[in-house]
């Protein structure tokens, strides 16, 4: 099973609709579960790092201790889209239940979510906002997914 693990609500429409229509997509081929935890409260009255905190909080009451944690983070290791196929699919033959992805919001990951993470993935070198993140992965999790199945989506 795979779960993507989010926080604070998409505000936009269009980035809403797009992940629910590649959540669709990836759920025809594995077990896939969006959770989305709610945004801090009062984050204006705290610092970025008790926001981030409060926000680690939050994602380790989820975690599990048998699942395997990948932050997406723009300081983590890159890959082309066949080669996040092929970590993906050696992932997925861990003894784990679930593989959970984690989203962090707008200041990043707490080091106790670090800490707990069993591999740190970045979609690009370039920064994007949590938000559209969201997008961007949901598709290249369909794609690495059609990619494992042999399906055309992808074209090399």
């Amino acid at each position: 099973m795979l779960v993507l693990l989010m926080t604070g609500k998409t505000d936009q429409t269009w980035l809403r609709e797009g992940v629910a229509g590649y959540e669709k997509r990836i759920s025809k081929y594995i077990r896939f579960e969006v959770v989305t935890l709610p945004d801090v409260k009062n984050p204006g009255n705290r610092s970025a790092e008790k926001v981030k905190e409060k926000e680690a909080e939050k994602m380790l009451a989820v975690l599990k201790s048998d699942d395997h944690v990948v932050l997406l983070d723009e300081r983590g290791e890159s890959y082309s889209t066949i080669g996040l196929a092929n970590y993906l699919r050696n992932s997925m033959q861990l003894p784990k239940k679930r593989m959970v992805f984690i989203i962090g919001g707008p200041w990043g990951f707490h080091q106790s979510i670090r800490d707990r993470a069993d591999h740190v993935l970045s979609l690009s070198d370039l920064t994007f906002s949590h938000q559209v993140v969201r997008l961007l992965f949901a598709e290249q999790l369909y794609r690495v997914l059609s990619v494992i199945a042999g399906d055309p989506y992808h074209h090399e």
